[in-house]
């Protein structure tokens, strides 16, 4: 007898590495840039980039702590003007930076009428657009406080890192009725570890050696998508 209510079924993503090739930090380089005439954009990457240094050490501490740092970059900037530029972003720089393979992936989970989700540490604002460009059916990212029209650099909620990628993925598969033994996850970090680890069908994309060795082990599939 089948179940008269049958659980849904859902594929994952993460999006920086996983879906495409850019990083929190190259997106905030380009908005910071294109607002800038030629000259001061110059001076302001040369002021920042000592700061990479810092960064790339605060992330191989804890990668949690570093957005948390990092996106404090945005604070006093105004919401209205960035989240346009995200739309401008999205076109100049961000869709040719998506991975075909991750597209085709994409359509094919549709095609067999699986909803797809992106669970990603990346800001709302920044990702809507993807979203919204491949058809996505809900997006689980994080956002940072406003105040007067501005960005306060504060995240409203814990960075969507690690086990917090989990937490999201178990919250959002109890309240829409959604079968996690059953489901897909896409990943490429072993920050995106414990989010494989919880659904029936972990997808390992463009792995380093730790996360690739974790797949080998365990059977998991494995992609590189370039």
């Amino acid at each position: 007898m089948s179940d008269p209510n049958p659980k849904k079924v859902v594929a994952f993503f993460d999006v920086d590495g996983t879906l495409l090739k850019s990083t929190i930090v190259h997106y905030y380089i380009w908005m910071r840039s294109v607002q800038a005439p030629f000259l001061l954009k110059r001076l302001w990457l040369v002021g920042f980039l000592p700061k990479i240094v810092y960064y790339l050490i605060l992330d191989r501490i804890s990668r949690p702590l570093f957005n948390q740092v990092f996106y404090r970059n945005y604070s006093g900037m105004r919401v209205a003007e960035i989240k346009r530029l995200s739309t401008e972003m999205f076109g100049a720089y961000l869709r040719p930076k998506i991975f075909p393979a991750a597209m085709s992936q994409i359509q094919e989970h549709k095609e067999q009428g699986i909803a797809v989700v992106f669970v990603t540490g990346s800001l709302d604002f920044i990702v809507q657009p993807i979203a919204d460009y491949l058809a996505i059916d809900a997006v689980l990212a994080p956002q940072l406080g406003e105040r007067d029209g501005q960005f306060t650099g504060e995240l409203t909620t814990a960075p969507l890192i690690g086990e917090e990628k989990a937490k999201a993925v178990r919250a959002y598969a109890e309240q829409h009725g959604i079968s996690l033994k059953e489901s897909y996850a896409y990943g490429d970090s072993q920050s995106d570890l414990p989010m494989l680890e919880c659904v029936g069908n972990p997808v390992v994309v463009n792995p380093g050696k730790a996360l690739r060795e974790k797949a080998v082990t365990s059977g998991w599939e494995m992609h590189e998508w370039l």
